[in-house]
C-alpha cells in the first residue's frame, strides 16, 4: 500500500493515466492522511492549476465533465480548513503566477459572451472568493497592481451586467452532472472581510453564507442565476476590499490615478449608480442582493475614487489646472514633484466618453457621478492647511468645470461644451452627437444634478461674496448669474429640481436672481401652474425662501413692487394658481411680523395703487367703450365683445389676486396702539382711506354694469342682434362679474375689520366707519347696514345666488358678522325696538339652515384661506365661520335652529373618515375636525342650549340604534320613546320624568330576572360605540340634571338591559357575541358622569346601593351567560380595572354625599357577602364554571373595600360603619382568593386558569386585603383599651405572598405591573410586621424574635430591591416607572428604621458607588446604588439617621462626581447611567440645602456637569442630559446660594455649554427638523435659568457684561429658529438688565465687527421693547 500511495505523484504526471483517474487520485491524495507525498498541499496545487492552464491553452484534451471537475477540486483545496489551517501556522504555500490571468480570462469571457456559455461560472467565482480569503493566495494578484486592476474592472463589468439582465427573460444556468468519486472534507465556511487600515472609517463587513455546497450537494443539475448573482456581489466586495488594501500601499499617486481614470471610474461609476438607483431595484429583488451588502459596496466604490482620484498629493496639479494664471501667479514655485499635467480634463473626457454603458443610461451615470466627484474634490481640498480663500476659488473652478459637463447651456454656450477644454473621447468609435434635452427626463436629470452641485458649494460655504468681489472680479457671482440666466431661459416648471436649484441659487446671494426679479417672480410664483403635489412643494419652498431673504434685507416693499407688476401683466395661461397658497401666507405672515410697520404699511399702499393704475382704469375704460358701442350701433361684433369680456375676466382674477394680497398683508400686521408713532396712525389712515374708495369704486362700477344690463334689456334698439349672446359669452361675462364682486366684498371686508380693530385699540386713529355714520346724509348707522347686508342692497343682482358664489357668500356672512359685533358694542343700537329682531335675521343669515342641512359627509378640506374657498370646500368655510362664532350668533337663533347645529355637530363626527385624516393635507380643515374641535373646547358648556341640544341628538341617535335592534320582550322604555319621541314636539328638551322612571323600572327588572331586553349586533354596537365616543369629549359638569340623568339612566339600561345577538353577516362571528369591549366603553364613559356636579339628580330616580347591585349583578349575568369570550388579553384586564373604577367612584359620591350611606352601603356589601360568595366557590371549585365570575366579584370586592378605606377618619359614626364593613369584606375576601390560588388538577386548569389575570391582579387584590385589616384595626385600636393585642386574620396567606414574592420579583425577567404590585404588597406587609412587633415588645422573648424577624425581612427586602434595580431586563424607562412604589416602599422601611438597619442600607451604597465596577461594565448595580441614594435622600428619616446620612453625604456626592466623570468618556452611556447619576446628585444637593456645610462638595458638582456630553446627541438623549445639567444648575443656585458667591464663573461656565449647545441644536435645519418641541423646550428653560440669575444679581453683577458677549458670540455663528430665538431673547434681555452704562460701552468696545452688528441689533430691540415695558412697570412699583 505504502509502494502504491508514494507513486501517486507519478501516476499524476503520466500522460497514460486517463484523466478522469488523475482526478480520483489527486481528491484520495489529499483527503488521505496515509498519503505520505513532500510537500503534498503545494504538489496538488501545482498540478491542478498546471492542467487548468494547459487546458486553456490547448496543450492537452479531456472532457467538459474533466474540465468541471477541475475547478471543483480547485475550489474545495481553496476553501478547506486543512490549507488555512497550514497557511496560519506559516507554511509556504502559493500558486503559480499564470493562475491569474487564467481567471482574468474565463471572468472576460463571463462578462462577454454571457455566463451562460461559460463551465462552472460559480465554481470560478468560489476560486477568487477562495484565493482573496487568504493573503498568501491572493498575491497572484496583489503582488502586480495592474492584476487587481484588471480583476476589480472584469467583477464591475460581470456585476453591471448581472443588474441590467432582464428579471423575466434572465436565461437558466445549470452545474454540469458531473458525478465526483470521493467527498472532499468539509470546507472552510467564508471568512469575514476586514479592512487593515484602520483609519478609513469603514465598517467591518461579512461575506454572505450562501456559498456553493459541497460536491455531493453540487452534483444534481439546478438553476444557479440567484446563487451565482449573490455570489458576484460577495466576491466583487471582497475584491473591492483587497483592491483597497493595494491601492493605500501604491507609493506614486500618478500610477494610481492613471490606472483608475483609464480602467475603473467607467466601470465603478456605473455600478454605483445601477446599485443606487430606484430603477433597478428590482433587479435587486431578484438577484437576491441584500441592501447591507449594497451599500458595502457603494462605500468601498467610494474610497477607491476619493483616495484615487483626489489624493492630497494631486493639489498641486489640480491647481495649476483649474486655477487661472492671474489668480495663482507668484504663489507657484519650482515644480518640485511631477504631477499630472490636467487631472479634470482626463476625468471629465473618461465620464463623457460614450460606450462603457447602454446608451439611454450614459446620462444618467454622468450627471449622478458629477455630484459625487464634487462632493469627493470638497472634502478632500475644501479645508485643507493654507489659504482658505484660495481653496474655496479651486472648489468654485472645479464646480465650474463640472456644470458644462451637464450639456446645459450655460453664458451663451451650446448645450455640449464647446470650449478649449473640452473632454475628448477616449477612442473616436465613441464619438457621438450631444445628448439633446427636449425630454423631460434629461432635464430632471440635469436639474437634480445641478441642484446637488449648488447644495453643496452652499453647505462647503465656498462663496464669499466681499472676496468675489474685490478680489476676484466677482467671477463667481458671473458663473451663478449665468447659471441662474439659463434656468429662465429653459423654464422647467413642471420639475421641482428647478425651483430648488433657484432657492440655491437665492440662498448663495440674492444678487444673482435680483436682476432678473420679474422673471423670477413670473415663471417659478404667479405663473406656475403645475399641481402636482411635489411641484408645489418646491415651489412653495423657494417662495418662502425669497419672502424670509428679502425681509432680512429690509427690501419686502421692493419684492412686492416686482410682484404687483408682474400680477398685472396678462396672464400667461388660461388660469393661474392661486397667488397665496397656505404655507406661503404662512411665512409672510411671520415675516411681516419681523418688517417694520411702515414697510408693511407702504407694501398696502403699493397694492392700492396698483388696483387704481392697473385694473380699475381698464375696467371702466372698456364699460365706457362698451356704453358707447351701443349707443353708436357699433356693437354688432361678436368677437370684439367676446374679447373684452376675456380682458375684464383675465382682469378680474388680477383684482381678486390683489384684494387677497391685501388681506393677507393687513391682517398680518401689528395693530396701532397707544403707543405708536403719530406717523404709522397717519399712514394707516391714508391707507384705510385709499381702501375705502377703492371698494366703493368697484361696488358702484358693479351697480353701472346693473343698470346698463337693465337698460340694454328695455331698450333693444340697434343693438338687438347683439343682445342675443351665446351661452359661453354670457359665461364669460358673469365669470368676470362675480370675481370682480367677490374682490369688492374681500377689500370691504378686510376694511371693515381692520378698520374696527383699529379703532378699538389706537385712540389716534379716527374711525371711518363712526366718520361715516355720524353724517346722516353720508352714511347709515350699523342697524341699516346690517339691514342692508341682509336686503342685498349691497351686492348687485343679476348673478347666481349666494350658495352658488362661496366666496361671495362667506364674505356677506363674514361682513354681517362684523357689523353684529359692531351693533352688540353700541349700547344705543341694542336699545332700538327693531335691533332684537334685526340681530336674529342676521344670526340666521350668517347660520343658513339650509346650507347647514345639505353638507356633504365626505372629507372635504379647507386651508383656512378666504380666496381658497370653492364648491367642494364651502362647506367646511361655512361650518368653521358658524362653530367659530357660536358664542356670538348663539343667543339669537331659535331652538330649532340650535337644535340643527347640534345634529349638525353629531351627524359631522359620527361621519368623520375612517383612516383618521391620513389622507388630507397637513394644516388642512374638515368638518369632521372643526367639530371635534369644538366638542372638546371650554365653548361648548358655556352654551347650555346648544349644549343641551347637543345631548339631545346624542340621545335620538343611541334610543335610534336600540330601537333598530332586536327586543326580546316588551320593553316599557322603548314604548315610553315611541309614544313621544326626544325632541319631536318640544323643541329638543329631553325626555319627562316619566321617561327616567321608565328606565329605571327596566333596569330593576332586569338586575332582578337577569334577561336582557334588546339583542344588539355586532354593527349596531358599533354605532352605539361612535356615538359613546362623542359623550366622552362632553364636560359633564356642563350638563343640566335632566340631561345628565336622562343620559346616565340611558346608559344604565345599555349596561343592564342590552346583551350582544349573534350576527350572520359580521365577518367575525366568533366575536360579535364578546361584549367586554362594549360594557368597557359604557363603564368608562360612567365613571366619567359620575363626576358632573348635577350627577346628584340621577340618586333621586334609583338608590346608590341599588345602582351598585344592578351594574354588578349585569356584569355577572353577562359572564356565567358566557358573554365574556376573550379573557385572558390586555382587553380583559381594562375592562377589569374599568369596573373596579366606577365602583370606587359611585361608593366615593356616596360617602361624600353623607345622605342614607350605612343604608345603601349595607345593601351592596350584604349583596357582596351573600350567595355571590357562595356561588364564586362553587365556580372555582368546579370544573367548566366561568372564571370570569370570579374576577368581577374580586374586583367588586377590593373596589368597594379600596373606596371605604380611603374615606376612615372623617368622623367616628362614619368610621364605624365603614369598619364593619370592611370587617365583612376582609372575611369574604380572604376564602376567594384562597379558593382561586388552591392548587388544581391539570384537566381543571385547562379548563379555568387560576391565574389568567396575572400575578399582578392577584397581588393587588391581597394588599388591598392587607390594607383592609390594617385600617379597620388601627380604628378599632383607637377606640379600645391600649392593651388589646394587634392582630392579623390572615397573616399566613401575607406571609406565604411576601416570600414566593421576594423568590420571584428579581429572579427572571417580570412584567412591569407585577413588580410595582408586589413593591406596594412589600410596603403594606412591612408596615403590618412593624404592627405587630410593636405589640409582642411586652415580653422580651416575643420581642427579640419579632426584632429578629423584622431585621431578616428588612435585609431581604433592601437585597431583593437592589438586584431588582440591576436586572439588565428593565430599561431606562422601567426603571423611572418603578421608582415612584420603590420610594414608597423606602419610606415604609426607613419610618421607623434603626441606626443599625440604616447603616446596612448606606453600606450598600457605599459598596455600589465604586469607579471600578463602572470601568468593569456592570454599571447598572452601580446605578442601582445611586437611584436608591436618591430615593432615600427624599424619605422623611428619623433624626439619628438623618444626621448619619447627611454626614456622609459629602462622601456620596465626591464618589458620584467620580462616576460621572467616568461615564462622561463613553457617550453610549449618557442616558442609561451619566444622566441618572446627575439626578441622585442633584437630588442631594436640592435635599441637602442647608445642611451641606462644605460648599467645596458643591462646587465639585459642577466640575463634573462640566465634562457631560451634550454634543452630537439624539433629540431624545440631548434632551435628557440638558434637563439633568440645568435641574443640577437650578438646584445649586437655588438651595445653595453661599456657593454662588465664590463658584459664579464655573456655574457660568457650565451654564454657557447649555446656551452653546441650545444653539447650535435649536438653528434653523430647513424641512428636516421634526424635533422642534425637544428644543422648544430647552429655550423656556434657559430663559428660566437666565430669570434667577438676574434675581440673584449680586452675585452675578460683575459678570453680566461676559454673558452678554458669550451669548451674541454664539448668536452670530448660527440662525435660530424663530420660537428658539423668541425665548433666548427674552432670556437675555434679563441679563441686560443688570448691565450698567459702562458695561455697553465695554461690550461696543471690545467686541469684534461680525459680533458687535449683533450685538448691536440685540440691544436696539433690547430698548425698544423690553427697557420700555421694564420702565412702564417699574414706574408702578412701590
Amino acid at each position: 500500500m505504502a509502494a502504491f500511495y508514494s507513486g501517486i505523484h507519478l501516476k499524476l504526471k503520466s500522460s497514460q493515466t486517463p484523466w478522469e483517474d488523475k482526478l480520483k487520485l489527486a481528491r484520495f491524495a489529499w483527503v488521505s492522511s496515509q498519503c505520505l507525498l513532500p510537500n503534498k498541499e503545494q504538489v496538488l496545487l501545482d498540478w491542478c492549476t498546471h492542467a487548468l492552464t494547459r487546458r486553456y491553452t490547448q496543450k492537452v484534451e479531456f472532457s467538459e465533465n474533466v474540465l468541471e471537475g477541475l475547478w471543483f477540486y480547485l475550489d474545495d483545496l481553496l476553501h478547506s480548513r486543512k490549507l488555512h489551517s497550514l497557511l496560519k501556522q506559516g507554511k509556504a504555500i502559493s500558486l503559480r503566477l499564470n493562475m491569474a490571468q487564467l481567471l482574468l480570462d474565463r471572468l472576460q469571457e463571463c462578462a462577454r459572451v454571457g455566463p451562460e456559455n461559460t463551465a462552472c461560472v460559480s465554481t470560478i467565482l468560489s476560486v477568487c472568493q477562495g484565493l482573496l480569503s487568504s493573503p498568501a493566495l491572493s498575491s497572484v494578484f496583489t503582488t502586480k497592481y495592474e492584476l487587481i486592476v484588471d480583476l476589480l474592472a472584469k467583477f464591475c463589468t460581470l456585476a453591471c451586467r448581472e443588474l441590467q439582465q432582464p428579471l423575466l427573460t434572465e436565461p437558466l444556468m445549470t452545474e454540469s452532472s458531473a458525478c465526483h468519486d470521493e467527498e472532499m472534507t468539509e470546507r472552510l465556511p467564508p471568512q469575514p472581510t476586514r479592512d487593515l487600515d484602520s483609519s478609513q472609517n469603514e465598517p467591518i463587513i461579512e461575506n454572505s453564507p450562501d456559498q456553493p455546497a459541497s460536491d455531493a450537494n453540487r452534483a444534481p443539475p439546478k438553476p444557479m442565476e440567484n446563487i451565482r448573482s449573490a455570489n458576484v456581489f460577495d466576491v466583487l466586495l471582497q475584491v473591492l476590499h483587497c483592491y483597497l488594501s493595494v491601492q493605500r500601499q501604491q507609493a506614486n499617486p500618478n500610477r494610481v490615478f492613471t490606472m483608475v481614470t483609464n480602467q475603473l471610474i467607467q466601470p465603478l461609476t456605473l455600478l454605483r449608480h445601477l446599485l443606487t438607483s430606484g430603477e433597478f431595484a428590482p433587479s435587486h429583488t431578484h438577484l437576491g442582493l441584500r441592501q447591507q451588502l449594497s451599500r458595502d459596496i457603494r462605500i468601498k466604490i467610494d474610497a477607491t475614487l476619493q483616495l484615487a482620484l483626489f489624493p492630497s498629493e494631486h493639489l498641486t496639479s489640480y491647481t495649476e489646472e483649474l486655477l487661472p494664471s492671474k489668480v495663482d501667479s507668484g504663489k507657484r514655485g519650482p515644480k518640485a514633484v511631477k504631477g499630472l499635467l490636467k487631472p479634470v480634463t482626463a476625468i471629465l473626457s473618461k465620464l463623457s466618453a460614450r460606450g462603457s454603458c447602454e446608451p439611454p443610461l450614459h446620462y444618467a451615470v454622468k450627471s449622478n457621478t458629477l455630484s459625487l466627484l464634487y462632493k469627493f474634490f470638497l472634502e478632500s481640498y475644501a479645508k485643507k492647511r493654507g489659504s482658505d480663500e484660495a481653496h474655496r476659488m479651486l472648489c468654485f473652478y472645479f464646480l465650474a468645470r463640472l456644470v458644462p459637463v451637464l450639456e446645459v447651456c450655460v453664458d451663451g454656450q451650446s448645450p455640449s461644451p464647446a470650449n478649449a477644454e473640452q473632454p475628448v473621447p477616449a477612442s473616436p468609435g465613441e464619438t457621438a452627437p450631444p445628448l439633446s434635452l427636449s425630454s423631460p427626463e434629461s432635464w430632471s436629470l440635469a436639474l437634480l444634478a445641478l441642484e446637488s452641485l449648488l447644495s453643496q458649494s452652499l453647505s462647503a460655504d465656498i462663496y464669499n461674496v466681499a472676496a468675489d468681489k474685490i478680489r476676484h472680479e466677482e467671477v463667481q457671482l458671473k458663473f451663478y448669474r449665468a447659471l441662474g440666466q439659463m434656468l429662465f431661459n429653459q423654464v422647467q416648471p413642471s420639475i421641482p429640481a428647478w425651483y430648488r436649484c433657484l432657492k440655491m441659487l437665492l440662498c448663495l446671494n440674492h444678487l444673482i436672481l435680483e436682476p432678473d426679479l420679474d422673471q423670477l417672480l413670473s415663471s417659478a410664483w404667479v405663473n406656475s401652474g403645475c399641481v402636482e403635489a411635489r411641484v408645489q412643494r418646491a415651489r412653495q419652498l423657494m417662495v418662502c425662501s425669497l419672502l424670509q431673504t428679502y425681509t432680512k434685507l429690509r427690501q419686502l416693499p421692493r419684492l412686492f413692487s416686482e410682484l404687483l407688476s408682474v400680477i398685472c401683466q396678462p396672464a400667461l395661461g388660461d388660469l393661474r394658481p392661486l397667488l397665496l397658497s397656505e404655507s406661503i401666507s404662512a411665512s409672510l405672515r411671520t415675516c411681516l411680523l419681523d418688517t417694520p410697520a411702515s414697510q408693511g404699511l407702504e407694501i398696502c399702499s403699493l397694492v392700492l395703487e396698483s388696483i387704481k393704475r392697473c385694473i380699475l382704469p381698464g375696467l371702466v375704460r372698456e364699460e365706457r367703450e362698451a356704453e358707447k358701442m351701443e349707443i353708436d350701433g357699433g356693437g354688432n361684433d361678436e368677437v370684439e365683445n367676446r374679447e373684452m369680456d376675456l380682458e375684464r375676466n383675465d382682469a378680474s382674477m388680477n383684482l381678486f389676486s390683489l384684494s387677497h394680497l391685501l388681506n393677507v398683508v393687513l391682517f398680518s400686521l401689528k395693530t396701532l396702539d397707544s403707543a405708536s408713532p403719530v406717523t404709522i396712525v397717519r399712514q394707516s389712515q391714508g391707507v384705510m382711506e385709499v381702501m375705502q374708495q377703492v371698494a366703493m369704486d368697484l361696488l358702484h362700477l358693479l351697480s353701472t354694469e346693473k343698470r346698463a344690463r337693465s337698460s340694454a334689456k328695455r331698450t333693444p334698439g340697434k343693438g338687438k342682434k347683439n343682445l342675443e349672446l351665446k351661452e359661453p359669452e354670457i359665461k364669460v361675462g358673469a365669470a368676470w362679474e362675480q370675481k370682480t364682486q367677490e374682490a369688492a366684498l374681500l377689500l370691504r371686508y378686510t376694511w371693515v375689520e381692520v378698520d374696527t380693530l383699529f379703532s378699538i385699540h389706537c385712540g389716534k386713529y379716527t374711525s371711518l366707519q363712526a366718520a361715516a355714520a355720524s353724517q346722516p346724509e353720508a352714511g347709515a348707522p350699523v342697524l341699516t347696514q346690517i339691514q342692508s347686508l341682509l336686503s342685498g342692497e349691497i351686492v348687485p343682482a343679476g348673478l347666481p345666488p349666494p350658495p352658488r358664489r362661496p366666496v361671495s357668500g362667506l364674505l356677506l356672512k363674514l361682513l354681517t358678522l362684523q357689523q353684529m359685533k359692531k351693533a352688540l358694542l353700541e349700547s344705543p343700537s341694542l336699545s332700538e325696538p327693531s335691533a332684537a329682531a334685526l340681530l336674529n335675521t342676521a344670526a340666521r343669515f350668517i347660520l343658513a339652515k339650509s346650507e347647514l342641512e345639505a353638507s356633504p359627509d365626505g372629507g372635504q378640506a379647507w386651508d383656512g384661506q378666504v380666496a381658497s374657498v370653492n364648491a367642494n370646500s364651502s362647506h367646511v368655510a361655512h361650518w368653521h365661520l358658524v362653530a367659530s362664532n357660536l358664542p356670538l350668533i348663539a343667543p339669537y337663533l331659535s331652538g330649532e335652529d340650535v337644535g340643527c347645529v347640534a345634529d349638525a355637530l353629531v351627524h359631522s363626527l359620527l361621519s368623520r373618515p375612517s383612516d383618521g385624516g391620513k389622507a388630507r393635507p397637513a394644516g388642512a380643515l374638515t368638518v369632521s375636525l372643526i367639530s371635534s374641535q369644538l366638542l372638546q373646547s371650554p365653548v361648548l358648556a358655556e352654551l347650555p342650549s346648544l349644549f343641551s341640544a347637543t345631548m339631545c341628538s346624542l340621545t335620538r341617535r343611541i334610543v335610534g340604534v336600540l330601537k333598530a335592534a332586536h327586543v326580546a320582550k316588551a320593553c316599557p322604555t322603548l314604548l315610553k320613546y315611541q309614544e313621544k319621541g326626544i325632541g319631536a314636539s318640544d323643541g329638543g328638551r329631553p325626555p319627562a320624568s316619566t321617561h327616567r322612571e321608565a328606565i329605571v323600572q327596566d333596569i330593576l327588572a332586569s338586575s332582578k330576572t337577569g334577561e336582557a331586553f334588546v339583542l344588539l349586533t355586532a354593527a349596531q354596537r358599533s354605532e352605539l360605540v361612535d356615538a359613546l365616543q362623542i359623550l366622552t369629549n362632553l364636560n359633564p359638569d356642563g350638563m343640566n340634571s335632566e340631561d345628565l340623568s336622562s343620559i346616565f339612566l340611558l346608559l344604565l339600561f345599555m349596561l343592564t338591559s342590552t346583551a350582544s345577538r349573534s350576527d350572520p353577516v359580521a365577518a367575525d362571528p366568533a366575536g360579535s357575541g364578546d361584549d367586554a369591549l362594549f360594557l368597557l366603553e359604557l363603564l368608562n364613559i360612567m365613571t366619567c358622569l359620575l363626576e358632573g356636579r348635577s350627577f346628584q339628580s340621577v340618586l333621586t330616580f334609583i338608590h346608590g346601593g341599588t345602582l351598585l347591585q344592578a351594574s354588578v349583578s349585569s356584569l355577572l349575568w353577562h359572564s356565567n351567560n358566557g358573554r365574556f369570550q376573550a379573557t385572558g388579553g390586555s382587553e380583559w384586564l381594562d375592562f377589569i380595572k374599568a369596573v373596579q373604577s366606577f365602583i370606587r367612584s359611585l361608593v366615593q359620591l356616596i360617602i361624600i354625599r353623607n345622605r342614607s350611606i350605612r343604608l345603601n352601603l349595607d345593601q351592596f356589601a350584604s349583596y357582596l357577602t351573600s350567595k355571590e360568595m357562595a356561588n364564586m366557590q362553587i365556580v372555582a371549585d368546579k370544573p367548566g364554571a366561568s372564571i370570569s365570575s370570579v374576577h368581577i366579584l374580586l374586583a367588586s370586592l377590593t373596589s368597594f373595600s379600596q373606596a371605604m378605606t380611603s374615606n376612615l377618619g372623617r368622623r367616628k359614626p362614619i368610621d364605624q360603619t365603614l369598619t364593619q364593613m370592611l370587617t365583612r369584606m376582609t372575611a369574604s375576601l380572604g376564602p376567594a382568593v384562597e379558593a382561586v390560588l388552591k392548587p388544581q388538577t391539570v384537566s381543571q386548569s385547562v379548563i379555568q386558569p387560576a391565574c389568567i389575570l396575572g400575578q399582578a391582579f392577584m397581588v393587588e387584590v391581597v394588599t388591598v386585603m392587607l390594607h383592609c385589616e390594617l385600617s379597620s384595626r388601627s380604628v378599632e385600636d383607637e377606640n379600645k383599651q391600649a392593651d388589646t393585642q394587634f392582630a392579623l386574620s390572615h397573616m399566613t396567606l401575607y406571609q406565604g405572598f411576601c416570600r414566593q414574592i421576594l423568590k420571584e420579583i428579581s429572579s427572571a425577567h417580570r412584567p412591569l405591573d407585577f413588580l410595582v404590585s408586589s413593591l406596594h404588597f412589600l410596603s403594606a406587609f412591612y408596615k403590618a410586621v412593624e404592627k405587630t412587633r410593636e405589640e409582642r415588645e411586652v415580653e422580651q422573648q416575643g420581642k427579640e424574635k419579632a426584632e429578629k424577624e423584622l431585621n431578616e425581612l428588612y435585609m431581604q427586602i433592601l437585597q431583593n430591591v437592589h438586584r431588582l434595580l440591576t436586572a439588565s431586563w428593565l430599561s431606562e424607562d422601567d426603571v423611572c416607572e418603578l421608582e415612584p412604589a420603590v420610594q414608597e416602599l423606602l419610606r415604609h422601611l426607613l419610618e421607623k428604621s434603626t441606626t443599625g438597619r440604616f447603616n446596612l442600607l448606606l453600606l450598600l451604597i457605599r459598596e455600589g458607588l465604586v469607579t471600578g465596577k463602572l470601568r468593569a461594565g456592570n454599571y447598572r448595580e452601580v446605578l442601582s446604588a445611586a437611584i436608591i441614594t436618591k430615593l432615600v435622600s427624599c424619605c422623611l428619616l428619623p433624626e439619628p439617621c438623618a444626621k448619619a446620612l447627611w454626614l456622609i453625604a459629602p462622601q456620596i456626592i465626591s464618589a458620584m462626581v467620580f462616576l460621572v466623570k467616568s461615564s462622561s468618556q463613553d457617550a453610549s452611556l449618557t442616558l442609561p447611567f451619566t444622566v441618572p447619576t446627575v439626578t441622585s446628585m442633584t437630588s442631594l444637593l436640592r435635599q441637602g440645602e442647608g445642611l451641606i456645610a462644605n460648599p467645596h462638595h458643591v462646587i465639585l458638582v459642577l466640575g463634573a456637569l462640566q465634562l457631560l456630553p451634550l454634543d452630537h446627541l439624539s433629540p431624545s438623549v440631548y434632551q435628557a442630559a440638558f434637563l439633568a445639567v440645568h435641574e443640577a444648575l437650578f438646584a445649586i443656585i437655588q438651595c445653595h446660594p453661599q456657593v454662588m458667591l465664590n463658584a459664579a464663573p464655573s456655574f457660568l461656565n457650565v451654564f454657557y455649554r447649555l446656551v452653546a449647545s441650545i444653539m447650535q441644536e435649536g438653528r434653523q435645519r430647513g424641512d428636516s427638523d421634526t424635533d422642534g418641541d425637544v428644543y422648544l423646550q430647552c429655550a423656556r428653560l434657559i430663559e428660566r435659568m437666565y430669570s434667577h440669575i438676574a434675581a440673584t444679581s449680586e452675585s452675578f453683577t460683575k459678570l453680566s457684561a461676559f454673558m452678554v458677549a458669550q451669548y451674541v458670540t454664539e448668536l452670530q455663528k448660527v440662525t435660530l429658529r424663530p420660537d428658539v430665538k423668541l425665548h433666548l431673547t427674552e432670556g437675555i434681555y434679563r441679563i441686560l438688565d443688570l448691565c450698567g452704562e459702562q458695561d455697553i460701552k465695554f461690550l461696543v468696545a471690545g467686541l469684534q465687527m461680525g459680533v458687535r452688528v449683533v450685538f448691536n441689533e440685540l440691544y436696539t430691540s433690547y430698548t425698544h421693547y423690553h427697557k420700555a415695558q421694564r420702565q412702564g412697570e417699574d414706574k408702578y412699583t412701590v
